[in-house]
C-alpha cells in the first residue's frame, strides 16, 4: 500500500492531533499515524488542566503565561462539555512565599490574558469559608482564582475526529519505520500493528513524538540530536478527600506545588511531581517514592490523611523539554519550539519541542505558520472560533445542554445522561443510536458503559481495546471492576 499526502504528521498526542486539525482545515491532504493508541502517553498523563500555570510567573514565562490564558478563555468557548470552569484555593502557608508575592501574582495572573468568562482572584478567611473545612487549622487565610479542567485524553480525540472530518487520514497503531527524501518529499516506511508495511509518500513531515523526537528524527537522518531533559511526572488518585467542587493548589518547602482535584466524582487527583527520566520510555512507571511525596504534600494541608495503600490508582507520563540548563527540573520552561530542517533535497521536517496541553491550539497554528509557505494549503487561521466535535453547545452553556438532554431523554438514568454529555456534547446522540430507554442500549458492562457507547467509539473514535474504551474514552476504569473490565475485552475480540 502506498499512499500520498501533503502532511505527515507523526505522532497521535495533543500536539500531533490538534496540528492534523489545523491542517486538515486548510484545505491540505493529511494522514496521522501514531505507535499505539491516540494519546497513549504523556497527553493522556496530564493533571487534567486548562490553566496559565500561575508558577510560572516566578520563573519570568510571561509571554506563556499570556498565551496559555488566552487559550483558556479560547479553549472553554470551542470544547465546553469537555473543558468546565474550576475554583481553586491556596492556602497561605506561614514561611513560604509571602502573602504579598501571592496577592501580585495573582493579580498579574487575573489581568495578563484577557479574562472575560472566569470570576476574578479574591482573599479567603478559611476559618470561615466553605473551602477551609477540610483544612487543618494551622491554616487560616487563603486565595481563590479560577482555571478550567479538562478531559485531556478526550481533547486529543475530538481533534482528531475533527481532522478526519476533514479529510485526514488517522492511523493508530501504526509507526514510521524510516524517511527518506526524494526530489524534495518523503518517502516514510511504516508497518501496522500486525507487521504489515505500507508506504506514505508526503511532502511535509512533523515531528509531534515527544519523547521519541530524536528517534523519529534519526530515522528520517537528521544526525544531530536536540538537547532535550525527560522530565516524568506522576498522579495518584485517592478517595475523594473533601467536600465540595473546588480545587486546591498546595505549596511545599521545596517551592513546588501540588494540586488536589475533584475527580470523576468520587475521586481526589493529586499531582503532579517534576523528576528526570533516564530510562526506557516503553516502561515508565510511578515511583513509591513519588507516591510518597504527593502524600505528604497533602497531608501537611488536609485533616484527614492519605498514605500509599489509599492509592485507587496511579499514572505518569514524560515530557521531552528542551533543556534550558535549569537546575531544578521543575523549572525547566513548558514553552514549545518549532525546529523546522530540511533534507538534503529539501523536504521539510519540523519537530516539535515541548509544550503544554493547553497551548495546543497556537502550537499547531505556529507550526502552520511555517509549513503552509513550503507546502501550500489556505493561510486562514480558523480553529480559534470553531467549536471542536459536540462542542456546539447553545451559548457554550453546558449546565443548560444538560437541562434539555435530561428533558429528551427522561427515560434514561440522569446519571448516564450527565456523564454523556460531558463526554460528547452534542454527539451524545449518536451513542445512545435512537435509543429511549437503558434497555435498549445492549449489554452493560457496568458503570453505565453499554454496548451502544462502545459501538460507537469502535466506530468513530477508533478505540481497540478494553483500555481505550476504560482509561482514555473515559476514566470508567476507576469503577467498572476487572471482571466487568475481562467481559469487555471477550467482548471487543468477538466484534472485532
Amino acid at each position: 500500500m502506498s499512499r500520498e499526502v501533503d502532511l505527515l504528521v507523526v505522532g497521535g498526542g495533543i500536539n500531533g492531533a490538534g496540528i492534523a486539525r489545523d491542517a486538515a482545515g486548510r484545505g491540505l491532504s493529511v494522514c496521522l499515524i501514531e505507535q499505539a493508541d491516540l494519546a497513549s502517553f504523556t497527553s493522556s498523563a496530564s493533571t487534567k488542566l486548562i490553566h496559565g500555570g500561575l508558577r510560572y510567573l516566578e520563573y519570568r514565562e510571561f509571554r506563556l503565561v499570556r498565551e496559555a490564558l488566552a487559550e483558556r478563555e479560547r479553549l472553554l468557548a470551542i470544547a465546553p462539555h469537555i473543558i468546565r470552569p474550576l475554583r481553586f484555593v491556596l492556602p497561605f502557608a506561614p514561611g513560604l512565599r509571602p502573602r504579598w508575592q501571592i496577592r501580585l501574582g495573582l493579580f498579574v495572573y487575573d489581568h495578563v490574558g484577557g479574562r472575560k468568562r472566569l470570576p476574578a482572584s479574591r482573599s479567603l478567611d478559611l476559618q470561615r469559608h466553605p473551602s477551609g473545612a477540610p483544612l487543618k487549622s494551622a491554616f487560616v487565610h487563603g486565595f481563590e482564582y479560577a482555571d478550567c479542567r479538562v478531559d485531556d485524553s478526550r481533547l486529543v480525540v475530538l481533534n482528531a475526529l475533527d481532522a478526519a472530518s476533514r479529510g485526514a487520514t488517522v492511523l493508530t497503531r501504526s509507526r514510521l519505520v524510516q524517511a527518506h527524501d526524494h526530489h524534495g518529499a518523503w518517502r516514510a516506511a511504516c508497518v501496522d500493528q500486525a507487521g504489515r508495511p505500507f508506504e506514505m509518500r508526503a511532502r511535509a513531515i512533523v515531528n509531534a513524538t515527544g519523547a521519541w523526537v530524536n528517534q523519529v528524527r534519526s530515522a528520517a537522518a537528521m544526525q544531530a540530536p536536540e538537547r532535550m531533559r525527560l522530565i516524568q511526572g506522576s498522579h495518584i488518585v485517592v478517595q475523594r478527600l473533601f467536600e465540595g467542587e473546588q480545587a486546591y493548589i498546595l505549596q511545599n518547602p521545596d517551592r513546588r506545588i501540588v494540586f488536589a482535584i475533584p475527580f470523576e466524582q468520587r475521586f481526589t487527583l493529586i499531582g503532579t511531581t517534576d523528576i528526570p527520566y533516564e530510562g526506557d520510555l516503553a516502561s515508565v512507571r510511578v515511583s513509591p517514592d513519588e507516591i510518597s511525596y504527593l502524600c505528604e504534600s497533602v497531608n501537611r494541608y488536609f485533616e484527614r490523611p492519605v498514605g500509599p495503600a489509599d492509592v485507587v490508582w496511579s499514572y505518569c507520563g514524560v515530557r521531552a523539554l528542551r533543556d534550558d540548563q535549569a537546575a531544578d527540573a521543575a523549572a525547566v520552561t513548558r514553552d514549545y519550539e518549532l525546529d523546522l530542517e530540511r533534507s538534503a533535497s529539501g523536504a521539510p521536517l519540523l519537530s516539535v519541542i515541548g509544550g503544554k496541553i493547553t497551548t495546543f491550539r497556537r502550537l499547531a497554528e505556529a507550526a502552520m505558520g511555517k509549513l503552509q509557505p513550503l507546502i501550500g494549503g489556505s493561510a486562514h487561521r480558523w480553529t480559534a472560533t470553531v467549536p471542536l466535535p459536540g462542542g456546539a453547545l447553545p451559548a457554550c452553556d453546558l449546565e443548560r445542554f444538560l437541562r434539555e438532554a435530561e428533558r429528551r431523554w427522561p427515560s434514561m438514568p440522569s446519571g448516564l445522561i450527565a456523564r454523556l454529555a460531558r463526554a460528547y456534547g452534542t454527539r451524545m446522540e449518536l451513542v445512545l443510536r435512537g435509543a429511549s430507554r437503558p434497555s435498549e442500549l445492549g449489554e452493560s458492562f457496568g458503570a453505565d458503559l453499554t454496548a451502544a457507547e462502545v459501538s460507537y467509539l469502535i466506530e468513530h473514535e477508533w478505540a481497540r481495546t478494553a483500555e481505550d474504551i476504560l482509561w482514555r474514552r473515559s476514566k470508567l476504569g476507576l469503577t467498572v471492576g476487572a471482571e466487568a473490565a475481562a467481559r469487555l475485552e471477550d467482548y471487543l475480540g468477538v466484534t472485532a
